[in-house]
């Protein structure tokens, strides 16, 4: 299967990308497709193809990648198949920080990027925080439990926040907060790719630490490494990763927890091939989720959230029935 599985994922990932560049609202051939791209053909399609759904598709490759790698890295980490960015709060903790920048007047993306990642860091220690303090921290359940406690309470300061803003932010903030790539653009590509593309890399380059740390603190010391370190700078990476995705789509859940699950057998088990596994598959599904989302109701579109929800609330509780 091992043999297999890295063809496999790049055919996919290829074949979604031109599917992506293809489907929508209005439906451009694949030869449209090539002279938009190969070309440069000036027409409504190739502005259709390179301007809209070409970012679009880069867009959610990487953020598709980036939750993936990040619930596998915090799965390592924690040693458990059920840590989620989502459900561990980390994804609601920068869904915080990136709209409290917004609401200060802050417009700039890498700052809010900052902001967002600030949250995540905040939300890893609330959660962390308040399974010490019900004396679990190693037990999923708790740390599940901390997560939704802490991804609620982010949601209401998220509300708050907005009372006093204006209507139609509102319901910008709203649709962001539900997932989305409809705004995608270049722009959003070349602040996001600097901030997922090291984060991911750096997480691969520690996969190693991850498979040690994966094996206890007791078994990660006997072999000379310092597990708080190295569980407190890839929880800092996988966090970053988090945050970024939050300030490119919003809100986007269960990627994390969906994917690691699914390739960590066929990858081998051992971390760095199942991170870059994990990066191929997370975007990979992210572009099918993103396809469902805008053209199941077409010219409608339907929050990316949802649809990553739809598709992960099964899976969570499949594996809630067999953690193991």
């Amino acid at each position: 299967m091992q043999r297999y599985i890295w063809p496999t994922l790049i055919a996919a990932l290829a074949a979604l990308a031109v599917a992506g560049l293809m489907f929508g609202s209005v439906p451009v051939s694949l030869a449209s497709v090539w002279r938009a791209l190969v070309e440069g053909d000036a027409s409504t399609d190739g502005v259709i193809v390179r301007l809209i759904r070409a970012p679009r598709v880069v867009l959610a490759i990487l953020v598709g990648a980036g939750l993936a790698m990040s619930g596998t890295a915090l799965q390592g980490v924690l040693r458990n198949a059920l840590a989620d960015p989502y459900l561990l709060g980390v994804s609601g903790g920068a869904a915080v920080g990136a709209v409290l920048a917004v609401a200060l007047g802050v417009l700039a993306p890498p700052l809010i990027a900052l902001a967002g990642f600030a949250g995540a860091i905040g939300a890893v220690a609330a959660v962390l925080a308040v399974a010490r303090l019900a004396r679990a921290a190693a037990d999923v359940r708790v740390l599940v439990l901390a997560g939704l406690l802490v991804g609620a309470f982010a949601n209401a300061l998220v509300m708050v926040t907005l009372v006093t803003a204006p209507a139609d932010a509102v319901r910008g903030a709203l649709w962001w907060m539900m997932g989305s790539l409809g705004s995608a653009s270049w722009r959003d590509v070349w602040w996001t790719a600097p901030l997922i593309l090291p984060a991911a890399g750096l997480l691969i380059h520690w996969g190693r630490q991850i498979d040690v740390l994966a094996l206890g603190d007791d078994a990660a010391a006997s072999l000379g490494v310092n597990a708080d370190r190295a569980a407190r700078r890839i929880f800092l990476a996988a966090s970053l990763l988090a945050a970024a995705t939050v300030v490119a789509a919003g809100l986007v859940g269960f990627v994390g927890l969906i994917v690691p699950n699914l390739v960590r057998r066929p990858a081998g088990g051992r971390h760095r091939p199942t991170l870059a596994a994990a990066g191929l598959a997370g975007a990979t599904l992210l572009l099918i989720a993103d396809l469902v989302a805008r053209t199941i109701r077409a010219p409608l579109e339907i929050p990316l959230g949802a649809v990553t929800a739809l598709m992960g609330v099964p899976f969570f509780f499949a594996r809630m029935r067999s953690p193991t």
